[in-house]
Parts: C-alpha cells; structure tokens; sequence
C-alpha cells in the first residue's frame, strides 16, 4: 500500500475516535488497528512512525506503542 493511503487510512480512524466523548482514543485507534489491520500493513505503519510519521494525526503517534508488531 502507498504510504499516502495508510497515513490517511490511519488518521481517519483517529479522526473519528477523537470526536468521540470520553477518554482513551488513542488506546481505541490502537485496539482498531490491531483488530481490523493485517501484519503487513501494521508493519508499514510502525515503519512509518519510527521514520518520523509524517502527516500522522497525533492520536495515531500517541498510539504507536500500543499497535501490535506482527511477528517475524
């Protein structure tokens, strides 16, 4: 998948989860992409963090250290 599509896949969900009343969207961006997210593209998204995370909203790099690496 192009970076492009998954940063902006990735900042849709926080979009939506910080509309959302109460506390806790980064833990709920994070628990949706290791739900509904396969490995591959979890791996491009931890990759793409580590690098900098350009363009991610800032609940998806508050989340980071909750989405699940695949395993190797």
């Amino acid at each position: 998948m192009s970076p492009e599509k998954m940063v902006m896949m990735a900042n849709q969900i926080a979009t939506f989860f910080a509309s959302q009343p109460g506390e806790g969207q980064a833990g709920k961006v994070a628990a949706h992409i290791n739900d509904f997210w396969e490995p591959r593209m979890r791996a491009q998204l931890l990759e793409h963090a580590e690098a900098g995370g350009e363009g991610l909203h800032p609940l998806v790099l508050e989340a980071i250290g909750e989405i699940r690496a695949p395993a190797e």
